[in-house]
C-alpha cells in the first residue's frame, strides 16, 4: 500500500512537472503578445489623441502614422528650443541682475562721496 501511495504521489509530481514546463514554454509567447497588444492600444490611443475632430473640418480623414510621427517630432523640437530659450533668458537675467547689483554699488559710493563733499 505504501508502494501504491508512492507511486500515486510520484505520478502526480510528474505530471506537475510536466504542466510546469509545458507552461515556461508558453510564457514567452504570451509575453510578447501582451506587449504588442500593449503597444497596439498605445499607437490606438495616441492616433486617436492626434485625430482632429470631425467638426474641425478634417473631413473625416483619419492622420497617418507619418503625420503623428511628425506632430511629435515637432513638438519635441519646439520643446527642445524652448528649453534653450529659457537657458538663454536665465543667463540674460542673471547678467542683469549682476549689472543691478553692481550698478546699485556704484550709487551708494557716489551718494557718500557725494555727501563727504557736502
Amino acid at each position: 500500500q505504501a508502494e501504491e501511495e508512492l507511486k500515486a504521489a510520484w505520478s502526480l509530481q510528474a505530471r506537475q512537472l510536466r504542466e510546469m514546463g509545458h507552461r515556461e514554454r508558453l510564457l514567452p509567447s504570451a509575453l510578447q503578445r501582451a506587449g504588442e497588444q500593449q503597444l497596439e492600444s498605445f499607437k490606438t490611443r495616441v492616433m486617436q489623441a492626434c485625430s482632429p475632430p470631425a467638426a474641425a473640418g478634417s473631413r473625416g480623414r483619419p492622420v497617418t502614422e507619418q503625420q503623428v510621427i511628425e506632430k511629435v517630432r515637432q513638438i519635441s523640437d519646439e520643446n527642445q528650443q524652448s528649453h534653450e530659450r529659457e537657458k538663454s533668458l536665465q543667463k540674460e537675467l542673471s547678467s542683469r541682475l549682476a549689472k543691478e547689483k553692481e550698478v546699485s554699488a556704484n550709487i551708494e559710493v557716489f551718494k557718500n562721496s557725494l555727501h563727504k563733499l557736502q
